[in-house]
């Protein structure tokens, strides 16, 4: 077999979840003897991890497709797989659209790559979209990063958010057991890996579905109790996790992140929208009052805690003053980071079939409005760190200066500064923070060995 035969290539688009997927199923090829192509055309096994958050991720799968479909002619031996949730939202309408399509499969399926990639190899054409339990993860994953790893803690969500398909395509809230998690833990640690990001599309609903007793009134599984029981795990130096839901953010776990040191100080909550009405048409089960009682409680807590969150404009029915209104929380509440969206309508999604919808222009302008006043926050927010010392775990060389390395503080701020990657990857550094951009910082390493 000559080398491009044994070699694959992963598109990821979209979340963090599916970022941890795409991690796992390199994992399972290459214990099956594969090796990354750095391009998709080099490969024999081309791979799309699919998002279908928002229309033009779905829109550039089917482009990326397009071509590898074509080059498929030429070369039958090609194998294409799509996973992730356009898959599992299409299912046999990708094979209808896209006949080159080998497999098709959703996100829950993402650890039986190889079974189904065996029944390809016996010439058939698969799809797998049927819910299924979640099984524990014994395969490996190829980690993208050297010093800090994803690990799923919940599968699934059972909100119902009305602009949302996640619950569509990944299925119903699954939690891992607290043991399970902890072993996976271990076993990164003992290679060599620093940090961990426990992982749920909504991770603050974590452990409801486990059979447990309610001890005083309260269910003994939360995220709380795992942080508590994952916390010394030997050589994890920090711990994040994400994605809140401010439904479920209590006092008890911000008391937690407060109390445990390998907690990190920087949490992600998203808000989506500043204005109540909206926040109900969304079925969100919070007012914005409610969130800004959950941010000052956070900062009174950790006064310095970083805070990004999400936010969607252009919402079916969305004024001007309840735009206004978004744009007043970010005012207020000065957000370290803000991952914005102009609302797209999704397949099977109720909000997708109102009549109300907005135009293009008012979305884009109204997203402009947001993007301008989220960096100039952003800034404001970036000015505190300057002539601090900051504890950055290195990650990797600067892309753009290789005689800098990079890593994140407990923050969750990129930061650079001078050093060698070989001497410095996996270490945590003091850093004296020297300039100040509104994403990421610049400094100079005060380890003695350095200077």
């Amino acid at each position: 077999m000559n080398l491009e035969s044994r070699r694959y290539h992963i598109v990821t688009f979209g979340c963090q979840m599916n970022k941890a997927d795409s991690e796992r199923m390199a994992g399972v090829l290459e214990a099956m003897g594969y090796e990354w192509a750095e391009q998709p055309d080099d490969a024999k096994i081309v791979l799309y991890n699919t998002c279908t958050i928002r229309d033009n991720a779905e829109q550039k799968v089917y482009s990326y497709l397009g071509r590898q479909a074509k080059r498929k002619q030429q070369e039958p031996d090609l194998t294409l797989v799509v996973a992730g949730c356009v898959a599992q939202q299409e299912g046999e309408a990708l094979l209808r659209r896209v006949p080159e399509l080998d497999l098709v499969m959703g996100p829950q399926h993402a650890n039986r790559l190889q079974e189904l990639l065996e029944q390809v190899f016996d010439g058939n054409q698969v799809v797998a979209t049927e819910p299924i339990n979640i099984v524990e993860d014994i395969t490996k994953p190829r980690r993208d990063s050297a010093v800090t790893a994803w690990v799923n803690v919940i599968y699934g969500c059972n909100e119902r958010c009305t602009y949302c398909v996640v619950p569509n395509v990944r299925g119903i809230e699954q939690s891992r057991t607290p043991e399970a998690i902890r072993a996976e833990m271990e076993t990164l640690s003992r290679q060599g890996f620093k940090e961990v990001t426990l992982l749920g599309q909504n991770i603050d609903a974590y452990g409801r579905d486990l059979p447990g007793s309610t001890v005083e009134g309260r269910h003994q599984h939360t995220l709380t109790d795992l942080l508590y029981f994952v916390h010394d795990v030997p050589g994890i130096e920090r711990i994040r996790f994400a994605t809140s839901h401010p439904r479920y953010f209590t006092e008890r776990l911000i008391r937690a992140c407060a109390e445990l040191p390998k907690v990190c100080e920087h949490f992600h909550i998203p808000f989506q929208s500043g204005d109540n009405e909206i926040l109900k048409a969304m079925s969100r089960g919070y007012t914005q009052e409610r969130y800004r009682r959950i941010i000052e409680m956070v900062r009174s807590y950790m006064p310095d805690a970083s805070i990004s969150a999400d936010a969607i404009v252009g919402f079916p029915g969305e004024t001007d003053a309840q735009f206004e209104a978004t744009l007043q929380l970010v005012e207020d509440l000065e957000f370290d980071l803000l991952n914005t969206a102009a609302y797209s309508p999704r397949p099977n999604t109720p909000a997708a079939l109102w009549g109300n919808q907005l135009s293009e222009e008012v979305k884009a302008d109204r997203l402009q409005q947001l993007n301008r006043l989220v960096n100039q926050k952003a800034a404001g927010r970036s000015q505190r760190y300057l002539g601090r010392t900051e504890e950055v775990l290195v990650e990797d060389t600067n892309h753009k200066d290789p005689t800098q390395v990079m890593g994140r503080t407990r923050g969750n701020r990129l930061t650079f500064f001078a050093g060698e990657i070989e001497q410095l990857r996996g270490q945590l550094v003091p850093v004296k923070i020297t300039e100040i951009r509104p994403f990421s910082l610049t400094g100079m390493p005060l380890m003695p060995a350095l200077l």
